[in-house]
Order: C-alpha cells, then sequence, then structure tokens
C-alpha cells in the first residue's frame, strides 16, 4: 500500500470526513484550542467542588457528615458517569460528538446552579441569628444542578483529553515525541484552572457573594466551548472501525469458554490472527501475544479443522481483553489513594476552618483556598518533572519516559503516604492546642496558624505529579486502541468511587466511634472530636495498599503491539521491553 506522505498514518480523518493533512491539522496547533478548554473547565469544577463542603454547611445548614458525605457522593458521581459517555463515544457518536452534547448539558448544569445560589427564595432565611433549614423545593433544585453538573461531565471528562492525544500520530516518529509530554501539560492546564478557582473563586464566593463566585466560570465555560469550535477545522478525528468494542469484554471469555475443552497449541502464533497486511490498510494495531491469562487463548484456537464455521477471534481481540483485565487490577489499587485525595476538598478544609485564618489585621484566608498549595505545587512540579527529572532518568535507564507508568505510580501513591502522615501528626497538634488552651465550641478558634496544614497540601500536590497523570497516561497507553475513551474511564472512576468509598468511611466510622456516650471521631464540633484517629486509620490503609500495589505491578505485563515505520508491510514492536519485570526490578 502506498501512503502519501503529507497524510497521517493512522487513518484519522478531518471535520468532512476526509484523510487528515498531517501538515495542515492535528499537533498541539489543534492542542491549543482543548486546552483552553480544559483550564476553565477545571475552573468550574473546582470552583464548586472546593467550597462546596462549606456551601452546605453555612448556606444550607447541614452537618458536618451529612455535608462530607454529600460532597462525597456528588464528586463521586461526577468522576463515574464519563464510565457511560466512553462507551457512547467509542460505540456510536465518536468523541467529538459526545462531547460537544455533553458539554452543552455541563453548561446547564452550572447555569442552574448559579440560579441556586444567587436567588434568595432558593436559599433559607435566617432571623436574629437563627437558620432555617433548606425546604424540600430548595434542596431539590440545588442537587438537580449539582447532578446535572456531573451528568455533563459524564461525556467531557472521558472524551477531551483522549480527543486531545488523538492529535498526534503514533506512526510518525516526531509527533510521537511530541505526544509523550501530552498529558503531562494537558493536566499542567488542568492545575492552572483549579488554581484560580481555589485562590480568587473561592474568595469571591465568602466575600464578593456566591453568585458572582458561580457567575464568573459558567461564563468563563462558555467562551471556552466558542473556542473549543473555532479549531474545528484543524481536529483529526479517529474512524470508529467496529460499532461496539466493548463486547470483546465479553465474547472472549464466552469464547473461551466454549473451546474450554480444546487443548490450546504449543506455539502461540497458531492462534488466530489477521495477517500484517490488514492491519497495516485499516491503520490498525496488532496487539502481541503475552502468556498472562492463558484461558482466554482459547476463543483464538483456529476451529476449521473441527468443522466449525465459527470464525475464532484474533490474537488481538483476545489480548484487548487481557489488557482491560489487567487494567483492572491496577485499578482497584488505586482507590484508597483517590480517597486520600478527597480529603482535600472535604475534611481538610473542615479541619481549616477551625485555624487561625487571619493574614494580617483585616484579611482572612478561605480554609478551601489551602487548596490552591496542592495546585501551586503541580504546576511547579510538572515543568521540572518533564525538562529535568525524565531526561535525568532517562539517560539512567534508557527508558523512553525515564521511569515506567507502574514506577510513577509507585512513588506518588509513597508520597501520598508521607503526607497523610503528615495530617496526623498536625492533628494530634491541633487536639494538644486545643487541650492546652481549653478551646472547647464548635466556632472556637484554635490558636494555631492554618498554615500548618501546607505540608500535607503540598506533598500531596508533588504526589498528584506522579500518580494523577501517571494514571490518565497509564490507562490510555494501556488501553485497546477501540477502547481508549473507555480506558480513560479507569482513571475518572476510580477516583469517583475513591469518593464513594471516602463517604462511606466517614459514615460508618462517625456511627461506629459515636455508639453510646462515646465521642464520634468526626463530629460537628471538631474541636470536640478524634481527627487525628481517622486520619491515622487512613495512614494504615494506604500503607497496605501500597504492598498490595507492589505485588500487582510485579505481574503486571504491559501492552505489546505493532507500529509502523515505513510504508507496507514494515512493523515494530512496541511496547515495554521487559515483559514481566516487575517495579522493583524495572529501573
Amino acid at each position: 500500500m502506498e501512503a502519501n506522505a503529507d497524510y497521517t498514518q493512522d487513518a484519522t480523518v478531518d471535520f468532512r470526513g476526509h484523510p487528515a493533512l498531517s501538515s495542515k491539522t492535528g499537533k498541539w496547533k489543534a492542542c491549543a484550542f482543548l486546552v483552553g478548554y480544559e483550564a476553565f473547565e477545571r475552573m468550574a469544577f473546582y470552583g464548586v467542588a472546593s467550597n462546596l463542603v462549606n456551601y452546605l454547611t453555612s448556606q444550607l445548614h447541614e452537618d458536618t457528615v451529612s455535608s462530607v458525605r454529600n460532597v462525597n457522593n456528588w464528586s463521586g458521581s461526577v468522576w463515574i458517569t464519563p464510565i457511560l459517555g466512553a462507551c457512547i463515544a467509542d460505540s456510536y457518536l465518536g468523541r467529538f460528538w459526545t462531547f460537544t452534547l455533553s458539554s452543552l448539558i455541563y453548561v446547564l448544569g452550572m447555569t442552574l446552579l448559579t440560579v441556586a445560589v444567587s436567588l434568595k427564595r432558593l436559599r433559607p432565611t435566617c432571623s436574629n441569628g437563627i437558620c432555617n433549614k433548606a425546604s424540600t423545593s430548595q434542596i431539590a433544585f440545588f442537587y438537580t444542578a449539582l447532578y446535572t453538573m456531573a451528568i455533563g461531565a459524564g461525556g467531557t471528562k472521558p472524551n477531551i483529553s483522549t480527543f486531545g492525544a488523538d492529535q498526534f500520530d503514533d506512526f510518525n516518529p516526531n509527533e510521537k515525541e511530541l505526544k509523550a509530554s501530552f498529558f503531562n501539560w494537558w493536566m499542567f492546564t488542568s492545575f492552572l484552572g483549579a488554581l484560580i478557582a481555589s485562590l480568587g473563586l473561592v474568595y469571591i464566593q465568602e466575600n464578593l457573594g456566591w453568585g458572582l463566585g458561580y457567575g464568573i466560570p459558567t461564563a468563563g465555560l462558555m467562551l471556552s466551548l466558542l473556542i473549543f469550535y473555532i479549531g474545528t477545522p484543524i481536529y483529526r478525528h479517529k474512524v470508529r472501525t467496529t460499532n461496539a468494542p466493548a463486547r470483546d469484554l465479553v465474547r472472549v471469555p464466552i469464547a473461551a469458554f466454549r473451546n474450554r475443552k480444546l487443548q490450546l497449541p504449543v506455539n502461540p502464533s497458531d492462534l488466530y490472527e489477521h495477517n500484517l497486511h490488514h492491519y497495516v490498510s485499516t491503520g490498525k494495531r496488532q496487539v502481541y501475544h503475552t502468556p498472562t491469562l492463558r484461558f482466554l487463548d482459547k476463543a483464538a484456537i483456529k476451529e476449521g479443522s473441527a468443522g466449525s464455521k465459527r470464525v475464532p477471534l484474533t490474537v488481538t481481540q483476545v489480548e484487548g481483553s487481557k489488557l482491560i483485565f489487567g487494567m483492572a487490577l491496577v485499578w482497584l489499587v488505586t482507590l484508597i489513594p483517590s480517597t486520600i485525595w478527597a480529603q482535600i476538598n472535604t475534611l481538610f478544609v473542615k479541619q481549616g476552618t477551625t485555624l487561625d485564618r487571619n493574614l494580617g489585621p483585616n484579611f482572612k484566608i478561605p480554609s478551601a483556598s489551602l487548596g490552591s498549595f496542592v495546585t501551586l505545587s503541580m504546576l511547579l512540579s510538572v515543568p521540572m518533572y518533564d525538562q529535568f527529572f525524565v531526561p535525568f532518568m532517562r539517560q539512567k535507564t534508557g527508558h523512553p519516559r525515564g521511569i515506567t507508568l507502574l514506577q510513577r505510580l509507585g512513588i506518588g501513591f509513597s508520597i501520598q503516604i508521607i503526607a497523610i502522615a503528615i495530617a496526623y501528626v498536625v492533628e494530634v497538634r491541633r487536639m494538644h492546642v486545643i487541650s492546652a488552651n481549653h478551646v472547647a465550641g464548635p466556632k472556637d478558634i484554635v490558636p494555631m496558624s492554618i498554615f500548618w496544614l501546607m505540608p500535607q497540601y503540598v506533598l500531596i500536590g508533588i504526589a498528584d505529579v506522579f500518580n494523577a497523570i501517571g494514571l490518565l497516561e497509564f490507562f490510555y497507553d494501556q488501553s485497546p486502541e477501540d477502547m481508549q475513551s473507555l480506558g480513560t474511564t479507569f482513571f475518572t472512576s476510580g477516583i469517583g468511587v475513591g469518593n464513594f468509598l471516602n463517604s462511606f468511611l466517614v459514615t460508618m466510622v462517625d456511627k461506629i466511634s459515636g455508639r453510646g456516650d462515646k465521642k464520634s471521631w468526626i463530629g460537628d464540633n471538631l474541636n470536640d472530636s478524634h481527627l487525628d484517629y481517622y486520619y491515622g486509620f487512613l495512614l494504615v490503609l494506604s500503607s497496605i495498599n501500597l504492598v498490595v500495589f507492589l505485588w500487582v505491578s510485579s505481574r503486571y505485563i504491559y501492552k505489546r503491539e505493532s507500529i509502523r515505520v515505513k510504508e507496507g508491510l514494515c512493523v515494530q514492536m512496541e511496547g515495554n521491553p521487559t515483559l514481566d519485570a516487575s517495579l522493583s526490578l524495572q529501573v
């Protein structure tokens, strides 16, 4: 097959459906329009999420446990719904149109939320310092707006980052090199939006009004969508080659079970597979056989000699299912780290409200603004990681990324354990100061600076450069080619389930620790609770989880696939050079 050098080699098309011109489409010039949206969307999301627990307690008058649980449930939904959005994109509409429709729902949710916090009749009234509880209709309108936003996020989150990665041709060595840094800088813009939210919007919400604090990101989101659509002529689009690629996850185990009595061939090359010309002509990649989950290989046994008319599944299809199952194990060990991350917008914020937040005689730091140190540490760490750490480690290891994706996650999880250990120590000190100064009331301020919390925020930010970006890249990189939107939802759903898990843990710990006349670890009055015990509990869970992660990573086998390097049938194998090396052995 003779390829035109001016066209992309990965079979992407432009918005008219014509083969995409390499010189006029994609690359960073296309991504420039996408990162603008990402920055504004993150500003909108964190503008709500960073201070939501304070809004629920101060404006809707919910108790501490209920507000933490509701924030976690909503945040969990925001990160879980992308599973549905990814399925729709991979199987029906494609990334561009799924994102387009979902972004409109997202903007609708933000608009309703702005209305909910702006109109007095949609908020509880107060008289002589006594506030009524929110009515059923007020609660219903507010949470309808919140969850409309969550539904919209379901279609935007899994598709915008993968659509950005689609702008780079993996078959072009120069573009592939550019793509190596894509997720680092993509998350950099995400962090930038979060920084604006945690510094500027949170202050506006608490000092100038919640309506203005929500209205600004809503307007920004609308502007970013306009910018996104301006870039339409230069975007590249992946062509869906199958209508429902995720169905292989069902077909492979069923076919393997059907062939359970057949013997596997000694040589894996005797399993059924398309020839190389098929993959080159379709612009797809062949995934090579790996020695894990051998039972599933029975789905690719050639049955022609047995007189069966059923065409066996290919090795590439079988290996795609193996990849998903392997990623699922890694996903499971990301749930506890996601639970730690959930503290940033919940208990860390409530903890900050009890401390001295004065900065000079006339300025008080919003407790939620301390989350800006997470973002600032990320913004400083991403360029350092990309420009210094990766080149340095690349010289030491010879690995294109400097370190493997799983090593990157392991470092991030370890830093996070240090962060929660420091959070435990700081809370122990806070309890000591409370005891020494006889602080008792729920609104009494502990004579201890809020900046004592800064180290835990900074370390979680540094950890996220390793684990958050690493997870997004890992799940995109290791996903089967036709299921990369769905694969990306491993990242989002892990955060979502982590939030739900934190909601469950907070509720159960409150019930169990507060039985009878005992003092709850997480009571409405944090000055008379034992938040240090809860942080200690999370520290133990995180340490155990790291050990499990090391075990899982030692058995994970990276994807091995073909990539065209010349016109015609010339292919090379791409993947981790060491198939079964563990996290501790890959250096």
